[in-house]
């Protein structure tokens, strides 16, 4: 099957072949059809497989048709985070090159006025992150009554982010007339309900059980001690063939930390996480994909969506608290039919959320063990013994005879020593042995401590004076 067999006008297909793909993934394949028949659907695909062009694609067909107006979009697609939005935005300037359409990203982070001027020209797309769109519409700078189509895209990533109540609240100001698209790669219970409730009839595609992970990616658990965490990290980097990795830690302060320690010790890394402004984690994402840098330390803003080519690996340097986000993160290696591998470093502490991932994908993850090592560690050992043979073989060999000491002289051949001092004349400022075996609380010398006052024994640190 090729694209052209979905119904997608030449124009597009101009567009798809141009940005070098022929052959529809499996969501793609079942999706567009549904799209451009105008019918509401659920998708659920595991990530990597093409799910934003499956809705972008058909929509910019859809859209082609009609008239925009100021302040009222004409369709709407909802993003988690800026990341994937401004990653969708890419998708229809790519695809929609031939198509005379106006698209506008709404996102947090950056200044309103551009955003304003869009909305106010008229825009036939707007995709947006739930936080500013509530914002504009509070504030009468948006309509919404005039969306024909929606797009609810990473659904059960909304719902770990609190922002259900906010979808239902746009969805309760869009016409009831309209097509409403579902995404997402997990489908929890409350994902369900929210879909049964603002979806008519929704066609239902499952390409892949929900929350299986990619079959091009080779996935490990390995258990390490937290304080090891980072030695065994650099480890993997420097010995399993890493191209370009990224490295997911559950805290931006481990985040930091991670990348400073990795930059230390000579590797070409970046970070990015939710406390960077938006443009700091744009310029972050640009240098990574340009190779400027092949290792990017990530929180989960980095997790969902975004599709980035040739990620050879992928490292969970903290087990996720999250399962779902375990799908997530690991999923962004082995995309488009390339090959992955994913390490998840599992602590004692992990044992409980290492134990609902695998609940989750209904498979137990394999414990990374030498013969799945990239290297020939036979060789290495090898090396390494060859290396400790001649230390060995010197231990081993007799030692030289060493010359003989001369004979002591005999006591009455030494000179003799100066007197001693008197033995009548008594040190004070010495205490004898049998005293100083006694605790010093013991010490008639001492006199009982008044009442208050600490009258157990001195530590010796305490008589180092500091004048």
């Amino acid at each position: 099957m090729t694209f052209a067999d979905l119904g997608l006008s030449p124009e597009l297909l101009k567009a798809v072949e141009d940005a070098g793909y022929s052959t529809p993934t499996a969501i793609q394949a079942q999706a567009i059809p549904t799209v451009l028949m105008m019918r509401d659907l659920i998708g659920i695909a595991q990530t990597g497989t093409g799910k934003t062009a499956s809705f972008v694609l058909p929509m910019i067909d859809v859209m082609a048709a009609g008239r925009r107006r100021a302040l009222m979009p004409r369709s709407l697609i909802l993003e988690p985070t800026r990341e994937l939005a401004a990653q969708v935005a890419e998708n229809f300037e790519k695809y929609g090159k031939n198509h005379d359409l106006k698209m506008a990203l709404l996102i947090g982070g950056v200044q309103m006025g551009d955003q304003l001027k869009a909305l106010s020209d008229g825009v036939d797309v707007l995709i947006a992150t739930p936080g500013r769109l509530m914002d504009l519409f509070e504030r009468g700078k948006i309509m919404l009554n005039g969306c024909e189509l929606l797009v609810i895209d990473e659904a059960d990533r909304m719902l770990d982010m609190g922002f259900i109540p906010d979808i239902e609240f746009i969805c309760s100001k869009l016409p009831e007339t309209r097509q409403t698209m579902l995404f997402s790669a997990t489908m929890p219970p409350p994902i369900e309900k929210l879909a049964k409730k603002f979806l008519n009839n929704p066609k239902r595609i499952e390409v892949n059980r929900a929350a299986s992970t990619n079959a091009d990616i080779t996935a490990f658990k390995v258990p390490v001690k937290s304080r090891s965490k980072k030695d065994t990290l650099r480890w993997f980097l420097e010995n399993d063939l890493v191209e370009t990795a990224i490295i997911f830690a559950n805290r931006k302060t481990t985040v930091r930390e991670l990348n400073q320690s990795l930059s230390r010790f000579g590797f070409r890394s970046s970070e990015i996480h939710g406390d960077m402004d938006q443009s700091s984690r744009i310029k972050e994402l640009e240098r990574f994909k340009a190779g400027q840098v092949n290792i990017l330390v990530a929180s989960d803003v980095a997790a969902r969506g975004l599709d980035i080519k040739g990620v050879s690996h992928v490292f969970n340097y903290d087990t996720p608290w999250h399962p779902d986000d375990y799908v997530h993160r690991i999923g962004r290696t082995g995309r488009a039919g390339a090959k992955g591998r994913a390490f998840t470093f599992v602590s004692e502490e992990d044992a409980e959320a290492i134990a609902n991932v695998e609940k989750l994908t209904g498979s137990p993850i394999k414990v990374f063990g030498k013969e799945d090592v990239r290297v020939d560690l036979s060789e290495m050992l090898a090396k390494a013994e060859a290396a400790q043979a001649p230390q060995a073989a010197a231990e081993d060999e007799p030692r030289e005879e060493r010359p003989a000491r001369k004979p002591r002289r005999a006591r009455e051949d030494r000179p003799a020593r100066a007197p001693r001092r008197e033995q009548d004349t008594p040190r004070t400022d010495r205490v004898t042995a049998s005293e100083e075996r006694k605790p010093r609380r013991h010490r008639e010398t001492d006199e009982p401590g008044k009442p208050g006052e600490w009258n157990g024994p001195v530590p010796g640190f305490l008589d180092v004076g500091f004048g």
